[in-house]
């Protein structure tokens, strides 16, 4: 079982490709933000989420299993395929738990970030509830981060004490 890449072919359908993985027990990942939305005709406000990751899908399964979402169920996605060699792109377990870990942690401070925000040394967070992260560390106006990426174009920042990371070698 592995975690692989997919881009739902129709705009605004990652909700829709996740609820149906889940339905059937398939392990699969959406970064989303639960956002308000105002309703004109009722009044008030509501509470919606919004992936933000656009028509990205991450799928754990063996590679039998995954294509056959496409090819025996029609799943409207395809995989992304890593150009260099040719193959399905895979995340690393650690990377996704690291990104899920993160990405949870960050709502208010970090979140979803289209780049790192400088470059910075390698870090692995030695206590706190991101303990045993692996990331970059960045600073912002003052503030400490820890920076996580997958498949270097999707990255999630946590703010986190200084004293709370260790230099990897």
């Amino acid at each position: 079982m592995e975690w692989y890449v997919a881009r739902t072919r129709y705009f605004r359908h990652e909700l829709k490709v996740r609820d149906w993985l889940m339905e059937r027990g398939i392990a699969c990942y959406v970064p989303t933000v639960r956002i308000p939305v105002k309703r004109p005709r009722k009044g008030g406000t509501r509470m919606t989420e919004k992936p933000v990751a656009p028509n990205l899908v991450f799928v754990k399964a063996t590679k039998e299993e995954a294509c056959a979402l496409v090819t025996d169920f029609g799943l409207p996605m395809q995989f992304l395929v890593d150009c260099a060699s040719h193959r399905m792109m895979v995340v690393p377990e650690k990377q996704m738990d690291d990104f899920q870990r993160v990405f949870a942690y960050s709502i208010d401070e970090g979140g979803l970030v289209d780049q790192p925000l400088e470059p910075g040394e390698r870090v692995r967070v030695i206590q706190g509830p991101l303990e045993g992260v692996e990331g970059r560390v960045t600073e912002l106006s003052g503030r400490t981060y820890v920076t996580v990426s997958l498949i270097d174009f999707v990255w999630a920042k946590a703010q986190i004490p200084r004293a709370f990371l260790e230099k990897i070698r």
